[in-house]
């Protein structure tokens, strides 16, 4: 491991992109992740079990993080559940210092490597050495305890239309959405939420992150924003109404953060971190318990 990585802090930090991030112009985005693995001398791996192309996928990103000075790249494919369960694959996993997840399919993804030797090895990374783990589309969805795995993208809530499944559980209490924008999915959203009232729902933009330090705080990076959906004191009739039907959903709250967004939690503000100067700020009321789900150093369902 380079000094540089050695030196960085060992909170561990997750990179949950919203998609289509910026590959070809600034890449502020995919800077920021290959910063907080521990620079340029980091070694990162790129798995690519979410996607069906995962030769385009890995030339795609073993060429951006090439031109942002990185040249010890591990490339981790998956092409069957077998192979996330090699000691040897997994033992290099949990060495290196960034571990990113291309897009493709939150499914298959989890299908994959979920609860195998190589899911084990991206814990061990995070938590253990402080390793960045990011995630692009699929890649993101996958971060929480609840992954969104089905759900139609229409205008109004609607009960039934979504379902979750278990994902890679980096961050609980908390289910996270992609291209949400872009995609208009603010109704599938409220339609997790009304249905799952105690996960807080995330939406992010496309060339869009949300950055987590553990344990310290949040910042949002990219072109678009987050958009968090918190309906723990909601009053709804989700319940009694049938399936396809469009819930009564009273005491929603929802917070927009745009790029540069920052805020550190209450009792970590003056502490050495990594995130930006403005972090510093008091955090709203209404946010310190999302910071708290989102930044908790070890989740647990």
């Amino acid at each position: 491991m380079s000094e540089q990585a050695m030196d960085r802090s060992q909170h561990g930090h997750l990179v949950i992109i919203g998609g289509h991030e910026d590959r070809e112009n600034s890449k502020e985005i995919l800077s920021r992740f290959v910063e907080l693995c521990g620079g340029a001398g980091s070694r990162i791996a790129v798995i690519t079990a979410a996607s069906r192309v995962p030769d385009e996928m890995w030339e795609r990103y073993f060429t951006v993080f090439g031109e942002l000075g990185v040249n010890d790249m591990l490339r981790v494919d998956v092409p069957e559940r077998a192979t996330a369960n090699d000691a040897e694959l997994a033992g290099k996993v949990r060495e290196c210092d960034g571990i990113f997840m291309t897009g493709g399919d939150q499914k298959r993804l989890l299908a994959m490597i979920g609860g195998t030797l190589l899911d084990e090895a991206m814990h061990a990374a995070l938590k253990n050495r402080g390793a960045c783990i990011g995630g692009t589309s699929a890649g993101a969805s996958a971060m929480c305890g609840h992954m969104l795995a089905e759900g139609k993208a229409d205008l109004l809530p609607e009960k039934g239309s979504v379902s979750l499944g278990a994902g890679l559980g980096f961050v609980q209490r908390v289910v996270i959405d992609q291209h949400f924008s872009e995609r208009h999915r603010l109704a599938r959203l409220l339609t997790i939420v009304a249905q799952n009232p105690y996960l807080q729902g995330i939406g992010i933009d496309e060339n869009t992150a949300l950055v987590v330090e553990r344990g310290v705080g949040i910042e949002v990076i990219g072109g678009g924003t987050v958009t968090i959906v918190d309906g723990r004191n909601l009053i709804s009739n989700v319940a009694d109404i049938p399936g396809g039907a469009t819930p009564e959903l009273i005491d929603v709250r929802l917070h927009l953060l745009p790029a540069g967004s920052s805020y550190a939690l209450p009792e970590e503000i003056g502490h050495p971190h990594q995130l930006p100067p403005q972090s510093t700020r008091n955090a709203p009321e209404a946010l310190v318990d999302f910071l708290r789900n989102v930044t908790k150093r070890n989740p647990v369902s």
